[in-house]
């Protein structure tokens, strides 16, 4: 029987959860999932956890945060002067926005707190700081 290994194009069903359970993405109800194993298109645990499956095969894996989206960092959390927003924009805790980075590149960042004068803005990927459990079934390579 074929297995995955690094190179090989490969499609997977999967689910995504917290350690609580709570479920954070799925394929279900949608075409699999397409990557290439090995290439760094997925998180570095989900990734190894398909290199070596056969095909028809389910796993279930914990990944550690630090194989998944890593920890949140405090340097990624920082203040920004109301004046610094758009007139007409009422900021609230919890709204997703985007910032523009020097490169041009937009950067999804949510609203942390906000203040008189100003907003805390957390740019840390939402499943930063967070162990993840995945349900993967590898359904085709090549």
């Amino acid at each position: 029987m074929q297995t995955a290994k690094k190179g090989d194009q490969v499609t997977v069903h999967y689910t995504g959860r917290l350690t609580d359970g709570t479920v954070f993405d799925s394929s279900e109800g949608r075409d699999p999932l397409a990557f290439e194993v090995g290439a760094g298109m997925m998180i570095k645990g989900f990734d190894a956890a398909v290199d070596g499956m056969e095909v028809g095969a389910k796993v279930t894996t914990e990944i550690p945060a630090a194989e998944a989206y890593g920890e949140a960092r405090q340097d990624m959390i920082f203040d920004v002067p109301k004046s610094n927003l758009p007139p007409d924009m009422v900021a609230e805790v919890g709204q997703q926005l985007a910032m523009s980075q020097p490169n041009g590149q937009q950067l999804p960042v949510k609203v942390k707190e906000v203040h008189e004068d100003k907003v805390v803005i957390d740019a840390n990927h939402d499943l930063a700081g967070k162990d993840l459990v995945f349900d993967i079934e590898l359904v085709s390579i090549g």
